[in-house]
């Protein structure tokens, strides 16, 4: 899923010693921003519950450290190569094509970031003036950040492409760039006569080809926006730079790097193997019961983790292997472990969840009591398949556990269960927010690590809140980005369009749920689910309250929908990250997934069919 540079050589001299002073100031920052972030906020939730003292400061102090967070972890992952693409197309080519679009996927982000640095350089110096309401200090300290983390991604963006030794190929990549960009300058008279033709330019045939091509989709969203705003319209370019401040600045995301952090949290202190232990032991002595556990464990830790990535590499290394010894068929495994992935994106604390009440404004509290239950309908589909394909297995080697095994392993792993149930009544009762409920579950697992499991691997912490603080800088690069397109897309009149095309679908709220699901499979396999919700969901969730869908009834068909294109081959990148992590071949678990991708279709079709699924447990 990330940029991996065709044979570059190791960097020597002056370059070598720019990126890697980079990387290491960057890389204690972002973890020191983590650290701070989960501080500030426990202290705010302490405060408020415990001493009755609310600080007044703390929201504000975090939404500062977020955005630095943000930015900085967006430049580690740049560092690393490690901002989401669909590598589908480009992955499957030889050399010298592969290092041409891997020189592309370069050159296209450092011409956005040369053309973007002097307009977030202009909206940080016009938010000087601003005072923040509690702490009254400048806005300008928040919002250098993104002058600063786009300074440092130009940076290494030149540093990477001089390191590259194929510089044929990577002269034809820049000169490429620079062309294009030449002759959309050249076109812009043309292109005010246009109208809303702009939108298939810029937004389907641009966004499109970038992202087939590799093209990182935070900067084919973000180069695409910029473009339309410099050459079909007369608004100031830092127009776009207040937009993706805006998507990456919703109070709500602050839980994203927290949630992600709790995923690696629960794996490093022993819990979900504490999990995983206690559901082999009560499942495991049935024909296909360690598949079984498989999704039960991923139902489970899902509750606990907003990460699919973290979810699947917390379970895959332990159970995995034996599952391989009792015979089990790997490609079997792949799929499992990927619609398994699809399954539970319902499940709170999911980061698509998050996001769905940061930009369409659906109860957060909403959200997570309505996911439990679809999740549980398609996790007995997938069960119902792996029924029929475990029928003939021999387990003539496997042995039951007995009462007392299973007994003393459920009270092994009770503290790691009750963390989901923890979660959610924190947040449904009111305790906390959902952007401060993840620092409690931080918490608990901090002293559940040293406590009851006695394990905390004090040495693997600083990797781990850089890695943390890197996928959550990409994620929340893309929602910036596709932010500022949305609005873009709002203001040139699309979603009105839109809105009379949906609502005049033959068949009504039915008619209109169809349409949004197979749209969102589609989305899910070429976008990935955040992008296609911060792109889509302002405009689709009001045109759903138009034609009387509830709204959390949506949430759900639509994130499923989105799950099955995003974890389904050949394109879902989520299925190639469970290849990655359970280390299997793609191509071996291509024919098994295919009764997989059938059982979760129908599953979501029975959630689109009963709006009691989604909606029945909310209060």
């Amino acid at each position: 899923m990330g940029i991996v540079p065709a044979r570059a050589v190791a960097a020597t001299g002056i370059p070598a010693r720019i990126g890697t002073l980079i990387r290491n100031v960057t890389g204690a920052a972002v973890a020191v921003l983590v650290v701070a972030e989960i501080l500030v906020l426990f202290a705010g939730v302490l405060a408020r519950y415990v001493f009755h003292a609310p600080l007044i400061w703390s929201d504000e102090l975090a939404s500062i450290l977020f955005l630095w967070l943000a930015m900085l972890g967006a430049v580690v992952a740049f560092e690393r190569g490690e901002h989401m693409r669909m590598s589908a197309f480009v992955g499957g080519l030889r050399q010298p094509f592969r290092g041409f679009f891997d020189a592309l996927a370069i050159a296209v982000p450092l011409l956005f970031l040369s053309l973007a640095l002097g307009a977030a350089y202009e909206f940080a110096v016009d938010e000087i003036i601003v005072a923040t309401p509690a702490l009254d200090i400048s806005a300008g300290w928040r919002v250098a950040a993104l002058p600063v983390g786009f300074a440092l991604m130009l940076v290494l963006a030149v540093l990477r492409l001089i390191e590259r030794t194929d510089w044929r190929v990577t002269l034809a990549a820049v000169a490429l760039v620079v062309v294009a960009a030449a002759v959309f300058a050249a076109l812009r008279p043309s292109f005010t006569g246009l109208g809303n033709l702009n939108l298939l330019i810029f937004f389907v045939g641009l966004v499109g080809a970038m992202v087939l091509a590799g093209i990182p989709i935070a900067f084919a969203f973000a180069t695409a926006t910029f473009g339309y705003i410099a050459l079909t319209t007369r608004l100031p370019h830092s127009v776009v730079i207040g937009r993706m401040d805006e998507g990456m600045s919703h109070f709500v995301l602050l839980s994203v790097p927290l949630f992600v952090f709790l995923g690696v949290l629960i794996e490093m202190t022993g819990m979900a193997r504490a999990m995983l232990a206690f559901l082999a032991s009560l499942l495991g002595h049935v024909r296909g019961g360690l598949q079984y556990v498989l999704v039960g464990a991923m139902y489970l830790v899902s509750g606990i983790s907003g990460s699919k990535a973290a979810d699947m590499a917390a379970i895959a290394p332990v159970l995995l292997p034996e599952m391989e010894k009792r015979g089990a068929d790997r490609g079997e495994l792949l799929a499992l472990l990927a619609a398994t992935g699809a399954q539970t994106e319902t499940i709170p604390p999911s980061l698509v969840l998050i996001t769905i009440g940061s930009v369409t404004g659906v109860s957060i509290a909403a959200l997570f009591a309505g996911g439990l239950m679809p999740a549980l309908v398609v996790g007995a589909l997938l069960c119902c398949v792996v029924w029929l394909r475990s029928r003939k297995d021999d387990l003539s080697g496997v042995r039951r556990a007995s009462f007392g095994e299973i007994a003393k392993a459920l009270v092994v792993a009770l503290p790691a269960i009750a963390l989901p149930f923890i979660i959610r009544a924190a947040v449904i009762e009111g305790v906390a927010t959902a952007t401060e409920v993840s620092t409690i579950g931080i918490a608990y697992a901090v002293l559940a690590g040293l406590l009851i499991y006695r394990r905390f691997d004090w040495r693997r912490l600083y990797p781990m809140l850089v890695d943390t603080a890197a996928l959550s800088g990409a994620i929340l690069l893309i929602i910036g980005a596709a932010t500022g397109m949305a609005w873009a897309l709002t203001q040139s009149g699309f979603s009105a369009a839109l809105a009379h095309m949906m609502t005049s679908l033959p068949g009504g709220a039915v008619g209109f749920m169809l349409v949004s699901l197979v749209a969102f499979i589609v989305l899910g396999s070429l976008l990935e689910g955040i992008p296609a919700i911060v792109l889509f969901g302002p405009l689709l969730f009001p045109i759903a309250r138009q034609v009387g869908v509830n709204e959390v009834h949506y949430s759900m068909v639509v994130i499923l929908a989105m799950g099955i294109g995003l974890f389904a081959p050949p394109f879902g990148v989520g299925y190639y990250a469970a290849s990655a992590i359970s280390r299997i071949r793609p191509d071996e678990g291509m024919r098994p997934m295919i009764g997989y991708i059938a059982a979760l279709f129908i599953g979501t079709l029975i959630v689109a069919a009963v709006p009691w699924i989604s909606t029945g447990f909310i209060r």
